[in-house]
């Protein structure tokens, strides 16, 4: 099962080849599934912005892809030293995959600087759960 610093590692690896030409905010995004399978994804900018993928949805896509559904952890790394946080629809997407106290880090290459639960980052979520 990976620990904090290889999803740290692995988010930032990913960063590292992000496609951010407009914004120039590389972010770079891994994930832990419920069973111990690790996933990586960056934002790929597209000069039509709204057509571009956030690093979550990347992670979130390649899980998916490969058949899991079940977040456990989450780390995201951005380029500078303060906290990079999922926007709005990177939450709910998360949320659509995660239980209310999936780990959520936000981190630098070499340090942890904001952990919180998913409750925390979306709180009163609409889950699937309300649609049973």
């Amino acid at each position: 099962m990976a620990d904090i610093s290889e999803l740290m590692r692995m988010a930032t690896r990913a960063r590292n080849n992000a496609h951010a030409p407009y914004s120039g905010h590389p972010v770079g995004a891994a994930l832990r599934t419920s069973t111990g399978k690790t996933y990586a994804g960056c934002n790929v900018e597209n000069i039509a912005y709204p057509v571009g993928t956030c690093a979550e949805q990347a992670a979130i896509c390649a899980m998916v892809l490969d058949g899991e559904s079940s977040i456990a952890e989450m780390v995201v790394t951005g380029p500078g030293n303060e906290p990079c946080t999922p926007c709005g629809a990177c939450r709910q997407r998360m949320r659509e995959f995660a239980a209310p106290d999936m780990l959520f880090h936000a981190c630098t290459e070499t340090d942890v600087l904001l952990t919180m639960t998913m409750d925390q980052l979306l709180p009163e979520a609409f889950g699937p759960e309300y649609l049973k």
